[in-house]
């Protein structure tokens, strides 16, 4: 199985599902102001600080600060730039947007740092009338230095919204 075929149509098939319908506003995303920041902890792989900032009603950057309990531990951090669709799974109260987005991740470690390209996907559900959002996300990477590898992350999370 060839893994950058099986990456390249996983990013086109998400990517076609996030951009098909998440071009329109709504009265659901009143709640979503470009100006918002999100800052919470993700629990799973690794584990540590996470921060949003929406930068569109639609798009955000996402940030992590987390230590990952693979390989003796190592510090990690990430930053991928995110496409929401709120289209995809309609909910009575709050907003289930899914996500999609690409960004870069480093991994220091003594002799093994690395840094990669991730690939992330997931939930989040934003609530109602709280501000507040839990998030369940997956992330395959491809390391692209020092050598070429392949690793996922993955998690639950919740931050509260500014």
């Amino acid at each position: 199985m060839n893994v950058k075929r099986v990456l390249l149509t996983v990013v086109l098939a998400v990517s076609i599902l996030v951009c098909a319908g998440g071009l329109r506003a709504d009265e659901r995303l009143s709640r979503i102001d470009p100006r918002d920041f999100e800052l919470g902890i993700l629990l799973g792989e690794p584990t540590g600080l996470s921060a949003k900032l929406w930068t569109t009603w639609n798009m955000a950057i996402d940030f992590g600060a987390a230590w990952s309990f693979q390989d003796d531990g190592h510090f990690h951090i990430h930053a991928d730039y995110l496409f929401h669709n709120f289209d995809l799974i309609e909910v009575d109260s709050g907003s289930l947007p899914v996500y999609f987005g690409i960004g870069g991740r480093v991994r220091l470690q003594d002799e093994d740092s690395r840094a990669g390209i991730r690939i992330a996907v997931g939930l989040e559900y934003i609530l109602q009338n709280h501000p507040a959002s839990v998030f369940l996300e997956i992330a395959p990477i491809v390391d692209i230095a020092p050598e070429t590898e392949v690793d996922v992350n993955g998690g639950l999370g919740v931050r509260y919204i500014f």
